[in-house]
């Protein structure tokens, strides 16, 4: 039953009250129109609360632009959301069009730093966030006196003589709601075992990162990535004004889950009256990657689950026995809820 404007209500109390549901809560098929934007599609969403986002379709419906109440939620880079058409997967390449928003899944088979394996060369953060999603559905839909709003499809990752790798997402929220629920999983569609590193890259900007910012994480053990941020370890959840030559602090951390299985990591900005949270599923998800950028323009908080501890790429994963693995028609799940509140 959903809470809006301070009380309770019934389907039939609602439906009295709107001609179409769309009046409170709903999803919209749109295409971006302009710039490097152009032609990609996507999915608006709205639960009713003054929480809205962007499902984007050609992205690996990956979302986009995140706002409550008219506060974004999310850091956008300078080149915006482009469509994967711009994509350049050599190198640090993948940075020409990392749009930020919400979340963009990195992966399937390789994240971080470039690395070539055997022979091959894999980009940065690998292909997934710029494969466009095929089989894709959404429906809104009363279940009891519940009103659910969904979106599903598939991205394939495969090639000739390589990798088959198919993720199926579904993205849930509800009227009412200031909650978004992802869950996916990931097929080894192929005839031999298949390299899978999972990042979950969420981006979170100004007003809800700031000076004034609290960070909480599920870390029992924390690891400084380079010598940089081993210096400054002492105040890793520390959030400081845009600093000019800012270079980034990237810290991992083995995830001290509750006693359900799940890690919550809380951001929390008094001044601004928001708090958020990215809740995940533990068992799959082991390890927290803190990415501390507070650059001028580049001023952005990543707070993203990850299936492995190593950040040199996959043959880093490898050399460490931290990659995983799937056989042929193994799968993987992985749960995450991201929500926000007023305090």
């Amino acid at each position: 039953m959903p809470t809006l404007f301070d009380r309770q209500w019934t389907r039939d109390e609602l439906r009295q009250f709107t001609g179409h549901m769309n009046q409170l809560a709903g999803i919209r098929a749109v295409e971006y129109a302009d710039g490097r934007s152009a032609a990609l599609k996507a999915f608006h969403v709205w639960t009713g609360t003054g929480l809205t986002f962007d499902v984007l379709v050609d992205r690996c419906l990956d979302i986009g632009p995140c706002y409550f109440q008219g506060k974004s939620l999310t850091w956008h880079s300078a080149g915006g959301f482009a469509h994967p058409s711009y994509y350049e997967p050599e190198g640090l390449r993948w940075l020409r069009t990392f749009g930020g928003g919400l979340f963009a899944t990195c992966g399937l088979d390789q994240y971080a730093s470039p690395t070539v394996d055997n022979g091959e060369e894999f980009g940065l953060h690998g292909r997934a966030g710029n494969l466009p999603a095929e089989q894709t559905g959404y429906r809104c839909y009363w279940d009891g006196d519940d009103y659910r709003l969904e979106i599903t499809g598939q991205v394939r990752q495969a090639r000739l003589f390589g990798e088959n790798l198919l993720l199926r997402r579904r993205i849930s929220t509800k009227l009412g709601s200031n909650a978004i629920q992802l869950d996916d999983e990931v097929i080894n569609e192929g005839w031999q075992r298949q390299p899978h590193m999972m990042m979950y890259h969420f981006n979170l900007g100004f007003p809800l990162v700031s000076p004034a910012t609290e960070l909480t994480l599920p870390a029992k053990k924390v690891t400084p990535r380079t010598p940089l941020a081993a210096q400054h370890l002492d105040t890793q959840t520390q959030l400081l004004a845009p600093t000019k030559g800012w270079s980034e602090h990237v810290f991992i951390m083995d995830v001290e889950p509750a006693a359900d299985g799940y890690a919550t990591a809380a951001i929390t900005n008094r001044d601004t009256g928001l708090r958020a949270e990215i809740r995940f599923r533990a068992d799959t998800l082991p390890y927290l990657v803190q990415w501390k950028q507070m650059g001028q323009g580049d001023y952005v908080l990543g707070v993203e689950p990850v299936n492995s501890s190593a950040m040199e790429g996959r043959v880093d994963a490898r050399n460490k026995g931290v990659l995983v693995e799937l056989e042929p028609g193994e799968s993987r799940t992985y749960s995450i809820t991201f929500s926000v509140e007023r305090i």
